[in-house]
């Protein structure tokens, strides 16, 4: 490519950044303005200040809640892996009858929309002493859809493997166990790896379900913490939500930058396309 189409090409792609890198860098640079300061329309702040930054401690156990939020997306995205792994494994390798329709029957809980069971799911929870703990933000997403999900792209990658693999596996002697631990498994991780990263991605964002289930501000996860900073007279103090939001999202945005490439290959191999 021509140095001067390469740098047409560079400037476009600079144009066509800005409306997705714009919100983040004023998220950023907002989190260090005044309160009163905050809709001012500038590139920087004028007046830059820290105090938003150290109030995220001090009007709430911020510290906690995001523990909170780092420990239940990792336990959900492990147990997903787990559950996904295996169930695709299943249907995609082992022949039993009714697969194909137990597997529709499966993809179906993509259809329900998750505000349709939040109710019974609640009474559920409730009649086993469960509300105001994490076990519901735990297992509900480790068995609903986004483990569907899941179980649909590990499905589809486990399809592409070449059968003679699973036939020299039996050969030496390997059972279906062995099969699945020492050869599928370790040519799955692109597919792991996608599987991984939006699971966690879902759990570290869930709002509704800990706004259902959790009451005590010390088992609060950090969706649900970012609309507590508020005043005495409850009006917004939009600086202190703009820090907790940069604490909570630049984290992720460093993770998903590192692992964007696996994320790519893994949808790549399991035939999606976004």
């Amino acid at each position: 490519m021509k140095t001067k189409n390469r740098l047409l090409l560079y400037g476009l792609l600079l144009v066509l950044c800005v409306p997705f890198v714009f919100p983040t860098w004023w998220m950023v640079t907002s989190s260090f303005k005044p309160n009163a300061d905050i809709f001012a329309f500038d590139f920087a702040p004028g007046t830059w200040t820290l105090e938003p930054w150290r109030q995220v401690f001090t009007m709430q156990p911020f510290a906690q809640q995001y523990f909170n939020s780092a420990y239940i997306a990792v336990v959900v995205t492990l147990g997903t892996l787990v559950v996904a792994s295996t169930a695709g494994y299943a249907f995609a390798r082992i022949r039993f009858p009714g697969q194909n329709v137990l597997f529709l029957v499966v993809l179906t809980g993509l259809l329900i929309p998750s505000e349709v069971t939040i109710v019974p799911l609640f009474r559920m929870f409730n009649s086993l002493g469960l509300v105001d703990t994490h076990w519901p933000l735990i297992l509900v997403p480790m068995l609903g859809p986004p483990s569907v999900l899941a179980t649909f792209i590990m499905r589809q990658f486990f399809i592409t493997l070449p059968g003679e693999l699973e036939e020299a596996a039996r050969i030496d002697g390997l059972g279906r166990p062995a099969i699945f631990r020492r050869i599928a498994l370790p040519l799955a991780r692109p597919a792991l790896g996608a599987v991984a990263i939006f699971t966690f991605l879902h759990s570290w964002n869930l709002y509704l379900e800990p706004v259902v289930y959790i009451s005590s501000r010390t088992k609060y996860t950090l969706p649900q913490a970012l609309t507590q900073f508020t005043d005495a007279y409850q009006g917004q103090l939009w600086n202190v939500q703009l820090s907790a939001a940069s604490m909570t999202a630049i984290p992720v945005l460093i993770v998903f930058v590192i692992a964007q490439r696996q994320f790519i290959e893994g949808l790549a191999h399991t035939g999606l396309k976004g």
